[in-house]
């Protein structure tokens, strides 16, 4: 599996998910993506989606 594979069937989350896993308000995980803080990929309707590696990796202290 190449990482372009890996990365089209990785599961993408919504802000909600990514606030609850952090405890924080859905507007913080949006503040973060537009500091760049995490990256977040739009979809067709605009909104934003994160990947969970990565946030998985930011929630154990990862980069």
């Amino acid at each position: 599996m190449t990482t372009q594979d890996r990365h089209e069937t990785e599961k993408l989350l919504t802000p909600a998910e990514v606030a609850a896993l952090f405890r924080v308000d859905p507007k913080t995980v949006t503040r973060w993506a537009k500091a760049g803080k995490l990256t977040s990929i739009r979809t067709l309707g605009g909104h934003r989606r994160y990947r969970e590696s990565e946030v998985r990796g930011l929630l154990g202290g990862g980069s």
